[in-house]
């Protein structure tokens, strides 16, 4: 069977990783580059260089936020414990290879490589706040000292015709938050920070797919924005519509609309430091 265009591979790989759903499988550990590049119709060399360019940009865009001594300070100071872990929650905008998880890596092995803070990417494209809820006591039993969420745009999609609900109600999108931050506070020692879900332009998720796709609208964004803002409380908030604008630059989406282009996953990284630096 002939390999799928590259750049085909490449816009699979970098908002899908079985292996994070494969390892909770029995032989799990097992999972090595020849069986993942398998699953997206690649060879093994192909599949290692695309996954090392992902990581490259998202470096890249950590030096260039480090070129700026004031934030590079902010990331000396951000208030993570050497040794402790910090995850990432959330769908595709967290889950995608050059996220801002992975930028915030990057800029912590750039400027604090001996404290030996562990980041999980725990982002799974797709992901609603119900699908969170429903692996979060795994999540849990890893330790974690920080849990960074985000969380809450698929909650709203909706198929545009014929118009049908969301995936998730607004009011089970507030429970299942609610529930989120209670387990985690019994259940856990962990810090909790929250983010709002960007907003989208709507006008390119419109043209970018068929009737039949899920649809997005800011006005149902703006809503899980608010439920965030109120779940948080006096825990850490990072309001992304604050970060994106209203309406959102163009230039940090990608051209589909909802996705996050590097350059606003680099300013959702930006956003991170700077308001988790002064909260300490």
């Amino acid at each position: 069977m002939a390999q799928p265009p590259r750049a085909e591979i490449e816009a699979s790989m970098q908002y899908h990783h079985p292996e994070k759903t494969l390892a909770r499988l029995p032989g799990g550990q097992e999972i090595g580059d020849e069986m993942l590049a398998s699953f997206f119709g690649t060879d093994v060399r192909t599949y290692r260089e695309i996954k090392a360019a992902f990581a490259e940009r998202a470096r890249r865009c950590a030096r260039e936020l480090l070129q700026d001594a004031r934030f590079a300070r902010l990331v000396d100071q951000l208030p993570f414990e050497p040794g402790s872990t910090v995850v990432g929650l959330g769908d595709s905008i967290t889950d995608d290879s050059q996220s801002w998880l992975e930028i915030l890596r990057h800029l912590l092995a750039e400027r604090r490589p001996e404290d030996g803070i562990g980041l999980v990417n725990a982002g799974i494209s797709g992901d609603t706040t119900s699908g969170l809820l429903g692996r979060i006591l795994d999540i849990l039993e890893g330790d974690p000292a920080w849990l960074i969420t985000l969380i809450g745009t698929n909650d709203v999609a909706f198929v545009r015709e014929p118009r049908t609900k969301s995936l998730v109600s607004p009011e089970e999108t507030s429970k299942n938050l609610r529930t989120l931050r209670d387990l985690a506070e019994t259940l856990s020692e962990a810090r909790l920070v929250w983010m709002t879900p960007p907003p989208a332009i709507e006008a390119r998720v419109a043209e970018g797919s068929s009737p039949s796709d899920p649809a997005w609208r800011n006005a149902d964004l703006a809503e899980v924005a608010r439920l965030v803002r109120e779940v948080a409380g006096k825990d850490p908030l990072i309001d992304l519509w604050k970060a994106f604008g209203d309406p959102a630059e163009p230039e940090l989406l990608l051209p589909d609309g909802l996705h996050p282009s590097l350059a606003g996953q680099k300013a959702i990284a930006a956003a991170l430091v700077e308001q988790l630096s002064y909260r300490q």
